[in-house]
Formats: structure tokens, C-alpha cells, sequence
């Protein structure tokens, strides 16, 4: 059990909570668990004012925590003026049911209060119907439990303020959950087709893709911006400088959103750049589902960058959480390069920006510190070696313009009274085979 200090301040009206976990395996893995509980609440709008943990070889079935345990905390939240109790293990609906009448107070668990971060953060329209989804999907079994929890908020007179809303309103709740998820699968459906065609586009461009997943707040969003600093962003829907960044804020789950924006290198080829959702560990099965659409993008990927925050101590855990993702996705053998951001804040001073191994970079997004190296690495993964050439293809030989666009990288090209010309990117057994179409006869001359 841990004390919190107190951090409302006049006028503000955060919601008080008291943090309950049951440790059933290894203390120090109970422990992080409960720390990200807290960012969790916090990331909510939700003060933590106390913990209450309890060591069991099993979680106990109607409770959870034991009866007596219940009982304590309770008390505890009634001497702390709590508004809500969260559980960072997840709830069956009878164990949510038992301890709604026994606590008189709302219940959340880690998974409901995960749902209800992401309800607050989702912006776009499919991302609120996908969380939409998901907290329909896990109301629908805990529809008793949670219409105490609503009488718990509304203030009424204990546990007996509903009393003979029955089951007739119950099963009403349940009907029209039940239509509403219809529509949602059908309306998500639509959105799923819609980006499938997005991806066709985009692979129709001959522009790589690179994905960005990792652990949330890692510094995905941040590192993107750097990117688009640095090397040259642009979107087909946006193109003012105040739009091209994507939103970044230090919380976990800032954005749920999945963005993709053009990076176009001072020097090689541009290649598009993805941001997914954050992971965490013990993400509710719900939402991967729900999101599946959106991590799909790392499916589609060229090459992946698995970004961490390397000055947290518990960034291997991070990371595997991150890998155990990407293995269920299918994505386990796509290329990737292992991103260490934060090198700033770590305490090895070896960690400034150079490549370690082959695969991994430890960069600082906030200060630029590695990107111009972490951009090479990334060009050398996706083209090898590649050159820029001018080409003019005559309309005689636009079949092989064809070829070029698909396995080359065109820059531009356009139509003159000679042929096309074309600025493209070409790998050398490409090159070797297309010289008859350089435009400079001295280069010509040197292939």
C-alpha cells in the first residue's frame, strides 16, 4: 500500500481514486504493472490518492481480492472521499457486480479504464468508432455491474436506488447494444475497404512505406516531426507547415490515430512514413481487434522502426511486448530497425546518436541528436544502392517507363516532344538495363 501526495489544486474537480491490483507472479513485474496503472489514471484526468495491493497464490473468484480485502478498501475509500476504485487486473462481470454492492463507490478496471482513455483521445471518426466498438463489446457482458457503477455516479441512495429497473431494461440495454455494434462492423467495414484502396494508391506511387510501432509514448509522434523538420514532410490532404506535424503530448495514448506523411530526404529517395497506435503491456483484446485495422499498416511495411524509450528501465519489457505484437500481426519478419530514443535522458553516456549494431540507433527526437544518421540507415535499408538519374524514354519505348515505375522510384517525369523524361531512383541491375535511356551521353558513356 502507497501513499500519493496530494496534487488538486483550487477550483479543480479530478475524480479520486484508489488503485487495488492483486499479485498472483513475480512482485517486480506487479509493481511496473501498477506504476502504469497509475499513469493510466492520470492520463484519464483521474487522481490517484492511495494503493491497496494484496498478495494471493490466485485471484480470488467473487471478489477478487478476498472478501476482508473489499471490506478494507472500503473504508479506505470512504476516508479518502474516493470517487472510484480501479483494478489493475480485469474484472469478470460477477466480480465487478460483487464488488460495485460491496464497495458503494464506481468500479473500473485496467481494461475499462484503457477503453475510456482511448474514448477521450480517439479524433477522427474511425478511431471513436472502433473505440466505439470495443466498449460495446466490453459492456455487453457487464451490462448488472456497470448500471450500479451508474448509480454510483448519479448519486443516488446506495444500492438500492435502482431497485426495480429489473431485467426487462437490462435486456433493452443489451438489444440495443447489440444493434448498434451491427452498425458499427458494417460502417468500420466500409472504412476498412476504403483504406485498402489508400494502401493500393500508395503502393501504385513506388514510394517504400515505413512503419513506426513501439511502446505508447515512446516518442513515435515526436519522432516523426523531427523528420519532417529535417528531411521534408508533406500529406496529399494538408500541405501548410502548421498541419504537416502530427499531435504530441507526454502522456501515454496521446494519439490513436493513424497518420502518414512523405519524407523527402536532402539527399536519396522520399518514402512515406506511418505512425501506429501505441502498445502496452496487457492490451485489452478488445481494442488489438478493434485497432487491427490500424496495425495492419505495419503488414504493409517495407521496413519497420521499433522505437523505444531507452531511458526507461523498463524498456526490454517494452520491447518485448512490441515484438510479441508484431509476431501476432504477422509482421515478425519484416526488416526492422531498432530505434533507442530519449538517448538524452539515459544514463550511459555512450548513447549519442551512432549506430550500435546493425539493426539498432539510439537517437534523441527531441533534439535531432541521431536523426541525419538514423535517415541514412533508413535509405540504406529500404534501396541499397541506388542512384538518381535523368532518363528520356521514347513513346516508342513507353513499355519501358512502365518497368521503371515499377521498380524504380520516380521523382518526376514529364512529357516532352522527345519522349518522357523522368528523374528516378534506380538500383544498378535496373540502371544497367534502362542506360540507353540516361539523357547525358557522358554518364551513358560511364555505365
Amino acid at each position: 500500500m502507497a501513499e500519493y501526495r496530494e496534487t488538486r489544486t483550487l477550483g479543480e474537480e479530478m475524480p479520486r481514486a484508489i488503485l487495488a491490483g492483486v499479485c498472483t507472479g513475480q512482485e517486480h513485474a506487479f509493481e511496473v504493472s501498477m506504476s502504469e496503472l497509475e499513469d493510466l489514471a492520470l492520463s484519464c484526468g483521474i487522481e490517484p490518492v492511495r494503493r491497496m495491493t494484496q498478495r494471493l497464490p490466485w485471484e480470488d473468484r467473487s471478489t477478487m481480492v478476498g472478501p476482508g480485502k473489499a471490506e478494507e478498501i472500503r473504508e479506505m475509500a470512504d476516508a479518502e472521499e474516493a470517487d472510484l476504485v480501479i483494478f489493475n487486473n480485469m474484472l469478470s462481470p460477477s466480480q465487478m457486480l460483487h464488488l460495485s454492492g460491496i464497495l458503494q463507490t464506481e468500479v473500473l478496471d485496467r481494461t475499462g479504464l484503457i477503453l475510456r482513455i482511448f474514448a477521450d483521445h480517439a479524433r477522427t471518426r474511425e478511431a471513436r468508432m472502433q473505440v466505439e466498438y470495443a466498449r460495446l463489446q466490453y459492456m455487453l457482458p457487464r451490462l448488472q455491474g456497470l448500471r450500479r457503477n451508474l448509480s454510483r455516479q448519479g448519486g443516488g441512495s446506495g444500492s438500492r436506488s435502482n431497485k426495480g429497473a429489473g431485467e426487462m431494461q437490462i435486456e433493452l440495454d443489451r438489444r440495443h447494444i447489440e444493434r448498434r455494434m451491427s452498425t458499427l462492423r458494417k460502417e468500420l467495414g466500409k472504412i476498412s475497404a476504403s483504406r485498402d484502396v489508400q494502401r493500393k494508391k500508395r503502393s501504385r506511387s513506388s514510394l517504400p512505406l515505413v512503419s513506426m510501432v513501439g511502446y505508447t509514448n515512446a516518442g513515435k509522434s515526436t519522432l516523426m516531426n523531427c523528420l519532417i523538420d529535417t528531411a521534408g514532410g508533406d500529406t496529399d490532404a494538408v500541405r501548410d507547415e502548421e498541419h504537416r506535424h502530427v499531435y504530441v503530448e507526454d502522456m501515454v495514448f496521446a494519439t490513436l490515430d493513424t497518420t502518414v506523411r512523405k519524407i523527402t530526404p536532402k539527399t536519396g529517395p522520399a518514402f512515406l512514413l506511418s505512425d501506429t497506435v501505441g502498445l502496452i503491456n496487457d492490451l485489452p483484446t478488445a481494442l488489438v481487434e478493434a485497432f487491427h485495422s490500424t496495425l495492419e499498416e505495419a503488414l504493409q511495411a517495407d521496413l519497420i522502426l521499433e522505437v523505444t524509450d531507452c531511458s526507461d528501465p523498463e524498456h526490454e519489457m517494452h520491447m518485448e511486448v512490441t515484438e510479441k505484437t508484431l509476431a501476432d500481426l504477422g509482421a515478425g519478419k519484416i526488416p526492422r530497425i531498432e530505434v533507442m530514443n530519449k538517448c538524452d535522458q539515459s544514463e550511459d553516456p555512450a548513447r549519442a546518436g551512432s549506430v550500435i549494431r546493425e539493426n539498432r540507433i539510439y537517437i534523441s527526437a527531441k533534439d535531432g541528436c541521431g536523426i541525419e544518421a538514423l535517415t541514412e540507415l533508413v535509405q540504406e535499408k529500404l534501396v541499397g544502392e541506388r542512384i538518381c538519374m535523368q532518363l528520356l524514354v521514347p513513346y516508342a519505348d513507353l513499355a519501358d517507363a512502365e518497368i521503371i515505375r515499377r521498380q524504380g522510384q520516380v521523382v518526376k517525369e514529364e512529357y516532352t516532344q522527345e519522349g518522357l523524361a523522368m528523374e528516378t531512383w534506380l538500383d544498378m541491375d535496373l540502371l544497367r538495363r534502362m542506360r540507353r535511356h540516361v539523357s547525358h551521353p557522358e554518364t551513358r558513356d560511364a555505365e
